[in-house]
């Protein structure tokens, strides 16, 4: 693995309202590597968006409570003012949004959108932009970019704008790239595409990318580290192979056990009963305890810390370690019934 090019430390990101603070992401850490893949997977709400967000100072800090680090190549981006930030963002660090119809200005060519954000870093006239555009575009395969490039955006399909998004991205050589759900509301074969563009995008260029997803499917093809977040915080942090052979937080279960798979016993998706705390009012101890099966007295009083307990790997459960590898073989074998 690569040197640490990312590195968020005790990050905390609270939005006061007038119902109370939001702890949208609530003393996280972590680090990503050069030429790896981290995914980030949790429900909707549980702060992946915008852990990436802080990071790249697209939060206002007039309507967030934001302290801890974010380390990268040797910058607190949480120190640097928008004016420092700007040569960082777009260069240095890139981000591909999740709708990226929403992202693309409907009324410009999607040829000029690129253009400028070349031209934003760079300087460079518009003609040698252009053929960087061109060249761009190609890479990331969408056909007969020399045409293409004066299209506008309701002309290109789902696929081809993500496409153009990964492009404008790559505009600068980015060291980090950060992708928010890159695949959703695309059809599987498509959403097969984009990752695989992405990932060959990474070896070629040698960079790390977070991968921000709910689906741990997406994850288990592409991540080499894996952090699973649950109400703003990290439950289960480790490689690829440790989270899905033998993961140890019942959380991490829950979404295990929610991928299609045709060889579950049963053929039923399990689902995880409940819904996602408010982040206002986390239920004191582990937040995940109003919806765990497992829960016991220490759940409701202690809220668990993200560590080894002699899994392997770090995690955040009271359970005992011997019970946590029981239960998930228990659940592999397919002897833990699931109620009707």
């Amino acid at each position: 693995m690569g040197e640490p090019i990312l590195e968020v430390k005790d990050l905390k990101v609270h939005f006061p309202t007038p119902d109370g603070v939001v702890k949208a992401v609530d003393g996280l850490t972590f680090t990503v590597h050069r030429g790896e893949t981290f995914g980030i997977v949790g429900e909707s709400g549980s702060g992946k968006s915008v852990t990436c967000l802080t990071a790249l100072g697209l939060i206002k800090r007039e309507s967030a409570q934001i302290s801890g680090e974010v380390l990268f190549e040797g910058h607190d981006l949480l120190k640097l003012s928008n004016e420092d930030l700007r040569p960082i963002r777009g260069k240095g660090l890139s981000m591909i949004f999740q709708d990226p119809f929403a992202c693309l200005h409907p009324f410009y060519r999607v040829g000029d959108q690129i253009i400028e954000a070349i031209q934003c870093h760079d300087s460079c006239d518009k003609n040698e932009a252009k053929n960087r555009t061109i060249g761009l575009l190609d890479a990331v395969g969408i056909p007969q970019p020399d045409d293409r490039i004066r299209d506008y955006p309701h002309q290109f399909s789902g696929g081809m704008r993500q496409r153009a998004m990964i492009a404008m991205a790559l505009a600068h050589n980015p060291s980090l790239l950060i992708a928010d759900e890159p695949t959703t509301a695309l059809d599987v074969t498509v959403q097969a595409q984009i990752l695989e563009l992405i990932d060959h995008i990474k070896q070629e260029f040698n960079i790390g990318v977070i991968l921000i997803t709910h689906d741990l499917g997406v994850v288990a093809d592409v991540a080499q580290s894996v952090m699973v977040m649950y109400a703003g915080r990290a439950v289960e942090y480790g490689s690829r192979d440790e989270v899905f052979s033998g993961p140890l937080h019942p959380y991490t279960w829950g979404l295990l056990e929610s991928i299609p798979n045709i060889d579950r016993k049963g053929g039923r998706l399990v689902p995880i009963e409940g819904a996602p705390p408010s982040l206002i009012r986390v239920p004191t101890g582990c937040a995940f305890n109003p919806r765990c099966p497992h829960r016991f007295d220490p759940c409701d009083k202690d809220r668990p810390e993200l560590l080894d307990r002699g899994g392997g790997h770090p995690e955040a459960c009271h359970l005992r370690i011997e019970d946590k590898k029981r239960l998930w073989n228990e659940r592999e074998a397919g002897r833990v019934e699931v109620a009707s």
